[in-house]
């Protein structure tokens, strides 16, 4: 098992595994994200009851969904799919740090040659993972750190519509997080059907079909993700409730 595990082929398996968990978490993460949107197009964007239980009525979706993100259930889920995460990114730097030795530069690590493709995501994967990780760190100060961590800790959640105002309100913001959701599509797009290579669902019927599978799962999960922030951003600067939403803001500086 152990050599099975520090092998080329294993590390690649791992690599396969942990990124389906990176596939759930996305989607999990990104349908909550777009009960927001929901939530506009019904006039209900910022509300949330004056009690703090959950499930209360009168919150509007994204508050129910992050609700949802804290029952029992989710708090065993996330860490687990968090824990595959974590194992992606470092078989992936493991993988990358190899090919460096290896091949003398940044090339994607090996995969059969069915795999072999001349996309630039295919033969970018080590680049894409260094864009995503460096956003991440990004995100996770923006969202994580002020709504889970603080549930951890003891302390109040921030309100999560005010977090998506705060956040996306600048364009810039706005543009820079669309450039970490294209990143995070390439790399989707190849690793969808780069796993069911590796684990062996490759015959020349199903390799096509998982090529397109994996176009339209990474184009949902990334539709997702836009969608909530340029809503955000709209919310932010052109509804009737932007003046409100920037006075709290500042009130907050």
């Amino acid at each position: 098992m152990a050599n099975f595990l520090t092998s080329s082929i294993g590390k690649k398996f791992i690599q396969s595994i942990s990124g389906a968990f990176l596939i759930i978490f996305l989607l999990l993460h990104g349908t909550i994200n777009f009960f927001s949107v929901i939530d506009s197009m019904h006039g209900n964007f910022g509300k949330v009851a004056l009690d703090s239980h959950p499930y209360t009525h009168g919150d509007g979706w994204f508050q129910l969904g992050c609700d949802f993100m804290s029952s029992p259930v989710i708090d065993i889920m996330v860490p687990i799919l968090a824990l595959g995460i974590l194992i992606h990114i470092i078989y992936g730097c493991w993988l990358s740090y190899e090919n460096v030795i290896k091949r003398g530069g940044l090339k994607r690590y090996e995969v059969a040659s069915k795999a072999k493709q001349d996309s630039w995501s295919a033969q970018n994967m080590a680049v894409l993972g260094i864009i995503i990780l460096g956003f991440l760190a990004f995100h996770l100060t923006h969202f994580w750190a002020k709504m889970q961590l603080q549930e951890f800790l003891g302390s109040e959640a921030e309100n999560p519509y005010y977090l998506l105002i705060a956040t996306f309100k600048n364009w810039w913001v706005l543009a820079l997080y669309i450039v970490w959701f294209v990143a995070i599509w390439l790399h989707l797009n190849h690793g969808f059907w780069s796993m069911f290579q590796t684990i062996g669902w490759n015959n020349k019927k199903w390799f096509k079909r998982l090529k397109v599978i994996g176009t339209i799962v990474a184009t949902i999960i990334i539709l997702l993700f836009i969608a909530t922030a340029v809503n955000a951003f709209i919310e932010a600067n052109f509804t009737t409730a932007s003046a409100q939403w920037t006075e709290a803001i500042i009130a907050r500086l």
